[in-house]
């Protein structure tokens, strides 16, 4: 890796297991490092945790506490599921009221991302029928020769929408990969 950067891997059980034995059998940490390729400081800690505590099992990493149970998260999902419309608010919002306990809208996304969803922006327009097409073909063709003063007087209104602001005030749904985006 670039600038000397090591890949953090954990060790699986059994690779524990398998340094402590020949540890046991009498074999240096430096030996046993190199036969594993890994660094002699993991099998001293390693070494020092068995001696101390006589297992190698790994603790539980520190950090802040998940706010919501799985319970909570197969519920947001299930309310996503249940009424397409909502928004992640909304749920945090009924979330809080159903469980007694102050989940942000976030919390919510982040929920809904892992349970499969994505936030969409719904499709309001109505598809193209091939008839629409023949129509706006003909209307082009027909128009092909006009001069700039002749389009000055068109109004389009079917132009993108564009939002100087970074909040486009859009709501956004929750769908499942590759579905359909109707409301």
């Amino acid at each position: 890796m670039a600038n000397n950067q090591s890949v953090r891997r954990h060790l699986d059980a059994f690779t524990r297991g398998r340094i402590i034995a020949k540890l046991e059998e009498g074999r240096s940490v430096t030996s046993v490092a190199a036969e594993f390729g890994i660094a002699h400081s993991i099998v001293s800690r390693l070494w020092r945790q068995f001696q101390t505590t006589g297992t190698t099992i790994r603790g539980f990493s520190s950090g802040r506490l998940r706010g919501t149970t799985p319970a909570d998260d197969r519920y947001i999902v299930l309310q996503a599921r249940r009424n397409r419309r909502q928004t992640a608010g909304e749920i945090a919002r009924h979330t809080t009221q159903a469980t007694g306990r102050p989940i942000s809208r976030f919390t919510v996304a982040r929920r809904l991302h892992g349970g499969g969803l994505f936030a969409r922006r719904p499709v309001r327009c109505v598809p193209l029928t091939p008839a629409h097409r023949r129509r706006r073909s003909l209307w082009c063709r027909e128009h092909r020769n006009w001069r700039d003063n002749e389009w000055g007087r068109v109004l389009f209104t079917d132009e993108s929408r564009f939002s100087l602001s970074t909040d486009s005030h859009r709501i956004l749904i929750w769908r499942e990969r590759g579905s359909r985006n109707h409301p």
